[in-house]
């Protein structure tokens, strides 16, 4: 028996236009591949008085059950809370204890909660020193939940986009080798900035120095540091949906790699890369004028990274996993 899902923004913008269209809830469940029922309480649930169904006012109010839910279930569950806080005390991210407890209690599903529950959990906290310890132990010391966007790219769109949604399943499993996360690490004032490609399966990093930040810039310069790998290890790059990265299609057409774009102020889609932009403010601070720094100082930084052991390598270096690769 499949375990059921909650209906994403997505599902719940087709079942709010299928709706405005006047199509029923059975043909709009086939279309999307759901349990007529399913629907059926959705719309309950979320139209209650007016019976006029809309996606956003669902998503509003479905968060705000699960933000003031979740607290209630790590108070209610002391061996799933007492797993959390240890989690944080050991300054383990919530991504991190999440997965942790998956792989501790395989068979227990009691003992399972999403990072973005206990991110909740953490802002929904009375003001204490509880709430002031554990907010410590994040890596990003924010005293209250950054405003999210809802799904909502509020930098307009980039012509073209393919979604992450249509990423083949290999990218998200790490089985195969090739699959980068990009991004830009911003100097200060947001007037510099330098490329960060990581592959998702070695953790290899390639530090881009950029002259300029607009689209073509950054094209050229992904494309000619991408040029020197083998064919097999240019397979994919996931980015977020920065307008540096407009000229996607004519990337693809210069590396042969697709271009996949996460959904709007997702970061944990591209978890590899933001871990990866962390690690670089050691060397490079947001107050760092990228300007001045030359591409030897950058590289040296990218040697530095891609000789350090990883714990998730198995306390190899990127350069040892990428090369055996190419054996």
């Amino acid at each position: 028996m499949s375990t059921y899902q909650r209906l994403c923004l997505g599902e719940r913008e087709e079942l709010s236009r299928g709706l405005a269209r006047g199509q029923s809830l059975r043909a709009i469940a086939v279309r999307l591949g759901r349990h007529v029922s399913t629907l059926s309480r959705e719309v309950r649930r979320n139209a209650p008085c007016t019976g006029w169904y809309r996606a956003a006012v669902a998503e509003s109010r479905t968060r705000y059950r699960r933000r003031h839910g979740v607290r209630w279930r790590l108070e209610r569950e002391p061996r799933l809370r007492d797993f959390v806080l240890a989690g944080l005390r050991r300054y383990c991210s919530p991504e991190q204890i999440a997965q942790e407890l998956k792989r501790t209690y395989p068979d227990d599903p009691s003992m399972r909660i999403s990072h973005e529950a206990i991110y909740t959990y953490l802002y929904v906290l009375p003001r204490g020193s509880l709430r002031k310890e554990l907010l410590a132990y994040l890596r990003q010391h924010h005293k209250r939940r950054r405003p999210r966007s809802h799904g909502v790219d509020r930098r307009g769109q980039i012509p073209e986009m393919l979604s992450i949604e249509e990423r083949p399943a290999a990218v998200a499993e790490r089985s195969v080798p090739g699959h980068w996360e990009g991004d830009l690490l911003v100097g200060r004032r947001n007037q510099s900035a330098v490329g960060t490609l990581v592959e998702r399966t070695t953790r290899t990093l390639i530090l881009v120095p950029l002259k300029a930040r607009d689209a073509e810039s950054v094209r050229k310069a992904f494309a000619r540091e991408l040029k020197t790998l083998p064919r097999q290890m240019k397979l994919s790059m996931t980015y977020d949906r920065g307008k540096e990265m407009a000229e996607h299609k004519l990337f693809t057409r210069e590396t042969k790699m697709r271009v996949y774009f996460a959904h709007p102020q997702s970061p944990w889609e591209r978890g590899t890369n933001e871990n990866t932009n962390g690690l670089l403010r050691q060397f490079f601070p947001k107050s760092t004028e990228f300007k001045q720094i030359t591409r030897r100082q950058i590289k040296r930084v990218q040697h530095l990274m891609n000789g350090r052991p990883r714990r998730v390598l198995d306390w190899r270096t990127p350069y040892e996993v990428f090369n055996q690769l190419l054996r």
